[in-house]
C-alpha cells in the first residue's frame, strides 16, 4: 500500500447506465476524491472506425487503450491526473440530479462519520479516491487496464432506457468541438457495440438477462443487489457507498 497514493474505483456499463452521474455524486460525497472518465482517450475523430457508414465511437479500437492504461499507472502513484492529460468530458451535461439533496446529504454525513471514526488516510489527502467512468472498460478488449482497477463495478439499463436516455442527450464535447448522435446511431452503433463486447457476462449472451455469476466472481466485478436493469438510482447510490467503505476499511 506504500506504493499507492489513489484507490482506483471503475464504474462500467452501458452508455446512459447511470454512471457520470454516479460519479459524480461519489466525488461529491467523499473527500479527496476525483474522477477520469473513459472517453478523454477517444482517438482523434480521423482516427475512428467506421461502421454502417458512421463514425464508431464505442467500440475498443476507438479508444486508445495504452494511454489510458499509462494515466492509471500514473494515477495510483501520484494522485493526481499526468500532466500530458487534459480532461475535458466533465463538461458534459447529465441532465437533472435524479437523487434528492437530502440523501445526498445523508450520505455524506455517514461517510464523514465513518471516516473520521477510523481516522482514516482519506481525509487527511495521504489517500485518494479516483473514480473511473467508463462504458468498457472490463471486457477482454481492455485487459491492459485491469491491473489497474482495484474495485470494478457494472451497471445495468435495459434497451428501451439506454436508447431514450442517450436520445434526450444534447451530445458530447469532443477534442475535436462537439458530437451529436445521427439518427438511428443507438440501434446501428451503440447498443450492438455493447452486446458484442458483454454478452461474455450474462447467460445465453442475453445482456437484458442473468449475470454468469461465476464469470462475476473470476474477474471480481461488483453489481448492485440483484443486478436490476433499470435500479433506483437513490438504492444504487447508497450501495456503492458502502461497497467503497467496506474497500476502503481495507486500507484504515
Amino acid at each position: 500500500m506504500a506504493d499507492k497514493k489513489a484507490l482506483i474505483v471503475a464504474l462500467s456499463g452501458c452508455s446512459s447506465s447511470g454512471k457520470t452521474t454516479l460519479a459524480r455524486l461519489l466525488r461529491d460525497i467523499f473527500p479527496s476524491t476525483f474522477i477520469l472518465h473513459e472517453d478523454d482517450f477517444y482517438r482523434p475523430e480521423t482516427e475512428l472506425p467506421m461502421k454502417e457508414g458512421l463514425l464508431d465511437w464505442d467500440c475498443p479500437e476507438s479508444i486508445d487503450i495504452p494511454a489510458m492504461a499509462d494515466a492509471l499507472s500514473y494515477i495510483r502513484q501520484h494522485a493526481a491526473f499526468p500532466p500530458t492529460l487534459d480532461s475535458y468530458q466533465d463538461k458534459n451535461s447529465v441532465g437533472q440530479c435524479p437523487v434528492p439533496e437530502s440523501t445526498i446529504s445523508a450520505l455524506k454525513s455517514k461517510v464523514t462519520s465513518h471516516l473520521s471514526s477510523t481516522n482514516h488516510p482519506l481525509t487527511t489527502s495521504a489517500l485518494h479516491l479516483c473514480f473511473l467512468d467508463g462504458f468498457l472498460l472490463y471486457p477482454p478488449s481492455m485487459a491492459a487496464i485491469q491491473p489497474h482497477l482495484d474495485v470494478k463495478v457494472f451497471l445495468r439499463a435495459s434497451y428501451q432506457q439506454a436508447k431514450a436516455r442517450r436520445e434526450a442527450r444534447d451530445g458530447y464535447v469532443t477534442l475535436e468541438g462537439f458530437w451529436a448522435d445521427p439518427p438511428g446511431y443507438v440501434d446501428k452503433i451503440v447498443w450492438p457495440n455493447y452486446v458484442a463486447e458483454h454478452s461474455w457476462m450474462f447467460e445465453d449472451g442475453d445482456v437484458e438477462g442473468k449475470y454468469k455469476t461465476d464469470v462475476l466472481e473470476r474477474e471480481t466485478i461488483r453489481v448492485p443487489d440483484g443486478g436490476p436493469l433499470d435500479g433506483d438510482m437513490d438504492t444504487i447510490l447508497a450501495w456503492l457507498v458502502d461497497l467503497i467503505l467496506e474497500e476502503l476499511d481495507k486500507h484504515a
